[in-house]
């Protein structure tokens, strides 16, 4: 049988060498996946995405001389005509650093302790043309956010009550809802419905989508 020709070509950009070997080894297993180039800082990953133009950018936020946050500043404020897709790799998911990389142009934020299994899925799910966080795949939320990073002109609190702002907070914060019945000495079950009427009114499907849409939208004030 011939070998499958690989289709998805990609750049790793991480500072540290070891990383970079070891996930070189773990994407050219894979039949589809070639990597074409590394990077060990972000000025090198701006140049390098920019000369092989590759499918997919794995790009590590903490790196040195330019930082993720301004590789993906740059990429997505050129006028080459640049198709590439980046995927943030990160060692500690920040709610507000997703909602700036996600407004910046990423695709998808893989965590660096995540299983290879689940960064070939994010792989395959932003060339599909969706997004990728943490452990999911996310839709139109994302596309919202990028055209209306304000959200001046959708209604204050999208008609939630006090209690759901209530609720809605602690989901911003990570509370499970053990955690929040617990919080507002509630049931599961009255949790639980009330999450399901706010997915309702503000149009989203799951807690980490509604936490990102609360915060990009000002609807409550993040964890200090």
């Amino acid at each position: 049988m011939d070998k499958k020709e690989p289709s998805v070509r990609i750049i790793i950009a991480d500072d540290h060498t070891i990383f970079r070997d070891g996930l070189r080894r773990l994407l050219e297993a894979e039949p589809e996946l070639e990597v074409v180039g590394e990077a060990a800082d972000g000025a090198e990953a701006v140049t390098q995405t920019r000369a092989l133009s590759p499918d997919i950018l794995l790009l590590d936020l903490a790196m040195p001389r330019v930082p993720g946050m301004d590789v993906l500043r740059d990429l997505s404020s050129g006028t080459d005509g640049l198709h590439t897709k980046i995927i943030v790799l990160t060692a500690a998911v920040e709610r507000l650093e997703i909602v700036q990389a996600l407004q910046l142009g990423a695709r998808g934020v893989v965590m660096k302790e995540a299983a290879t299994q689940l960064l070939m899925k994010a792989i395959r799910t932003v060339m599909a043309g969706q997004y990728w966080i943490g452990r999911e795949a996310v839709g139109d939320i994302v596309d919202f956010m990028r055209t209306n990073p304000s959200g001046e002109k959708a209604p204050r609190n999208y008609g939630l009550t006090k209690r759901e702002m209530d609720i809605l907070s602690t989901i911003v914060a990570g509370l499970s809802n053990k955690e929040i019945a617990r919080k507002f000495t509630l049931s599961e079950d009255t949790v639980k419905h009330h999450l399901t009427n706010i997915f309702d009114k503000v149009g989203v499907a799951s807690r980490l989508e509604l936490a990102l849409f609360a915060i990009n939208n000002r609807l409550t004030d993040p964890p200090n």
